[in-house]
């Protein structure tokens, strides 16, 4: 009974991973999380965090300890004698505690700030693109193994076709109504098509460990890659991704110039300064003393030698680069469109008629199986109708494949989501 259980449980692991199923949105998801540059996004907001911690930081007081001991060659003296007093010494000590506290400086460190969040949703947005972009990637492996799995099943539907045909034909060889030669020509059809066989297994293990590295995942053989079902309009709205990098771009150039514009106002700053020394303040006093210094301090540059207007135009003319960049990409975008627009038109038109060709080949190919069992033809014949035929089928579904990539490959570019 133990067994038994072990091996039933085996089979349905076994079955279970046979049966294993994958989707196109599973792709660009497993991209999404697994291809190295897509860690950079958290990275970079992490990075961000910390440098907007450091930043915030100068709101806080600067303190420094210093400290000092200096012998010189020379000091004050007066020109009259004072009752009570020596000579200054020429080695003297100082020590002090000095405090620099930030009042005002127009707003710096907060537009430092939002110029350092613009830059990690710009470089966020990059990451984007770049993982966009291989969607195309995953695209042209993806429907590559399903129109080799439709060409797989057709040729193995010929195969079985064959292996009925050839029983007809040796019954009859063997009452003498067919030539044995027929025998011969539709074994060779079928060692042909098992050759095809071997090459679409190994074409497909290919695409598949492409398809695996690409997502940076495991699959197998026999996955199934399900064909997507796609619901396709002929929405002209762009929403790529690179068109939100444009603005970001433009944005981060905005701060920019407000930070120029706020290097330009005076800064204030409160500092204080405690100290023990030899002398003191009092330059008179030879001896170590305590002592402290507070007060206010402001700088303003009232004239810059017009840096900062060079600065201000030298970032208006990069948004207008950024713009005709973004106008270039619209473009070219709307051009590709065009021509994947006509590209599924003249899919449409050229699927309705394979059905047509199909229906005409099979009536040809089921004319010329009578004329083969009746001796009329021969098998090479009969399987130059096959052929005929299995190439329509064939081609019915490379177009069918071909349509569903091309329409995938619209809503990329178009930057639409698959369904």
């Amino acid at each position: 009974m133990k067994k038994c259980i072990v091996i039933l449980t085996l089979f349905l692991s076994f079955a279970s991973y046979a049966q294993q199923t994958l989707q196109l949105e599973d792709c660009y998801a497993l991209v999404d999380k697994n291809y190295p540059i897509a860690k950079q996004s958290d990275l970079l907001l992490q990075k961000s965090t910390l440098d907007i911690e450091t930043i915030n930081k100068g709101k806080l007081p600067k303190i420094d300890l210093n400290a000092q001991a200096t012998y010189q060659s020379d000091v004050i003296q007066l020109p009259i004698n004072v009752p009570n007093s020596s000579p200054l010494n020429k080695d003297q000590y100082r020590a002090t505690l000095d405090v620099n506290q930030l009042l005002y400086n127009g707003g710096l460190i907060a537009a430092s700030v939002k110029i350092k969040e613009a830059q990690t949703k710009t470089q966020q947005q990059q990451v984007t693109v770049n993982l966009h972009q291989l969607k195309g990637r995953i695209n042209q492996l993806y429907f590559s193994v399903l129109l080799l799995d439709e060409r797989k099943s057709i040729l193995i539907t010929k195969l079985e076709q064959l292996d009925s045909k050839i029983k007809e034909v040796k019954s009859g060889v063997k009452f003498g109504a067919i030539l044995p030669a027929s025998e011969k020509v539709l074994e060779a059809e079928k060692l042909k098509i098992k050759q095809v066989l071997t090459e679409i297994q190994f074409d497909k293990k290919r695409a598949i460990e492409n398809l695996s590295t690409l997502t940076f995942s495991t699959i197998n053989e026999n996955t199934i890659l399900k064909n997507p079902k796609i619901e396709f309009d002929w929405n002209d709205e762009n929403s790529r991704p690179e068109l939100k990098l444009f603005d970001l771009q433009n944005e981060q150039i905005e701060v920019s110039k407000d930070i120029i514009s706020k290097n330009k106002l005076p800064k204030i700053n409160a500092f204080g300064q405690a100290g023990y020394g030899n002398p003191g303040l009092n330059m008179l006093d030879n001896s170590f003393q305590t002592y402290y210094i507070v007060g206010l301090k402001a700088n303003w540059n009232v004239f810059d030698w017009n840096k900062s207007k060079t600065e201000t135009e030298s970032l208006s003319i990069a948004e207008e680069i950024i713009s005709s960049e973004k106008e270039t990409f619209k473009l070219n975008t709307n051009l590709q469109l065009q021509e994947m627009k006509n590209e599924i038109k003249k899919l449409n038109e050229v699927i309705s008629t394979d059905i047509e060709i199909i229906a005409l080949r099979e009536y040809i190919l089921k004319s010329s199986d009578a004329q083969l069992r009746n001796g009329v033809i021969t098998a090479s014949d009969y399987l130059v109708e096959m052929t005929h035929l299995y190439e329509a089928k064939t081609n019915q579904k490379l177009h069918e494949i071909q349509l569903d990539l091309a329409k995938a490959n619209y809503k990329i570019t178009n930057g639409s989501p698959i369904n």
